[in-house]
């Protein structure tokens, strides 16, 4: 069944004629496909892929608005389910279920249902801390609170990773989140535009913890032997971020781009999300050792999708108002 559909995809590309180069927007740490991974794809259709690093997924996002009208790029990686539901809001980008769709281990992962957006991989939120410099290990929001100036938090408003926190608090806090975040404020020692900002401060020993993922056990295991870092989740409940992939609209290469989503799904790229992204791919590949370290949330929280599309815009502006006070 897999030699015919991979038979099929190469099938819907023959008389197909492509550009010499397709354009793909990704976020600073998605930077890794560069090196060997998209040459196996540039190989397969004899294409030049042209990997543009825009920093987070909030400036990804806020590109492709900018280029609306004219649109550079044919493809997007990176957006979580919170700035999907703003890009297809803005009509940046165009529906397509890839043919290889049922590759996706659990159906809950496909968030966007109408297929704009298609997950390549996920993980939850989590703060991360280093042992030897925190006395005392946080088990709730509450208790955040009370570490004063011991946390980097990253900007929703340009970093999907600050944005994911931010709708984790909301999602534990509702209605009360301002009051939370007000409380939370003295703990916060810096906020950074995105996640690689924060982890250079962290790693360096500006602050002992910072708001980054469940996988940092595997990261910490991979690189140094040890769990050097390691990560909590609040008794709360985790927040799963989920990432996709997309195909922008006014695209120039729509065939070739619907192979590249494709080819997210492909196990050749699936099996180098782990050890490269830190995130769980969505396929069923086998998990490298390092894995073992990783966190796997017991109870996951949400915020409604609708709800996200109806207020994140007011959400950004009141926590900017809190954070200016």
């Amino acid at each position: 069944m897999k030699k015919a559909l991979m038979i099929l995809i190469s099938v819907l590309v023959v008389g197909i004629v492509m550009a010499n180069t397709l354009t793909v927007y990704v976020y600073d740490s998605l930077d890794w496909i560069k090196k060997g991974t998209i040459q196996r794809f540039e190989s397969m259709y004899g294409v030049k892929v042209n990997i543009v690093v825009l920093g987070d997924g909030g400036n990804v996002l806020a590109r492709l608005k900018l280029e609306k009208k004219n649109p550079k790029a044919d493809v997007v990686i990176g957006l979580d389910q919170s700035l999907s539901v703003l890009a297809i809001n803005e009509d940046l980008i165009i529906p397509y279920k890839p043919l290889n769709i049922n590759k996706i281990k659990d159906t809950s992962l496909i968030y966007d249902k109408t297929y704009h957006l298609i997950p390549y991989d996920y993980g939850a939120i989590a703060i991360v801390y280093d042992p030897e410099k925190l006395n005392t290990v946080p088990k709730s929001f509450e208790d955040l609170t009370n570490m004063k100036k011991k946390l980097i938090i990253e900007d929703p408003r340009t970093s999907s990773t600050g944005q994911a926190f931010l709708l984790w608090t909301i999602a534990i806090y509702k209605n009360q989140w301002k009051d939370f975040w007000r409380r939370l404020k003295p703990a916060i020692l810096t906020v950074t535009p995105g996640w690689s900002e924060a982890f250079a401060k962290f790693e360096s020993g500006e602050a002992p913890m910072m708001v980054s993922y469940a996988t940092d056990g595997a990261y910490s295991y991979y690189y140094y032997k040890s769990t050097k870092y390691k990560a909590f989740i609040p008794e709360e409940g985790a927040y799963v971020q989920i990432e996709g992939a997309g195909i922008v609209k006014g695209t120039k290469n729509l065939e070739l781009s619907k192979r590249f989503i494709e080819f997210l799904l492909f196990d050749d790229f699936q099996e180098e999300i782990p050890l490269n992204q830190w995130m769980f791919p969505v396929t069923k590949v086998e998990l490298p050792e390092a894995f073992n370290y990783a966190i796997i949330p017991e109870k996951i929280v949400t915020v409604n999708a609708q709800d996200i599309d109806k207020n994140m815009e007011k959400w950004i502006e009141e926590w900017e108002e809190i954070m200016l006070q």
